[in-house]
């Protein structure tokens, strides 16, 4: 039996690629593969709180859902995950190990900023 064409597999792709949305005629893919929502958390001074952590696991469980607020039907099946992920999330910051110092939350802030202005301004 052959297997449907996925949508996300090309030759040309690669595995990061495939996390991407596929090209259509509105466009082509998505530039980045992560959801802008979810901002890195890891090497910051001060650590990520739980509240960063659970914002983070709430738009990962949100953008592989499909959905921000889940049916009644789901509502218990979606929040175990946000708390599964977010339990995982912070034991994997917490055992990273870098040898690069540790980055400025302020600084950092205005970085995005101006990207995002230089991004939107046009």
């Amino acid at each position: 039996m052959v297997e449907p064409a996925s949508p996300w597999a090309s030759p040309s792709r690669d595995p990061v690629t495939c996390l991407r949305a596929p090209a259509t005629d509105m466009g082509p893919a998505y530039p980045d593969p992560m959801c802008r929502n979810i901002r890195p958390l890891n090497n910051f001074a001060p650590a990520a709180t739980d509240d960063e952590v659970h914002a983070a696991a709430l738009q990962y469980v949100r953008k592989v859902a499909g959905t921000t607020k889940p049916s009644q039907a789901n509502q218990a099946v979606f929040d175990r995950a946000v708390e599964e992920i977010a339990h995982l999330t912070r034991h994997l910051i917490d055992d990273l190990v870098t040898s690069a110092p540790p980055k400025n939350r302020e600084e950092e802030a205005v970085k995005a900023r101006a990207r995002a202005q230089a991004r939107y301004a046009g």
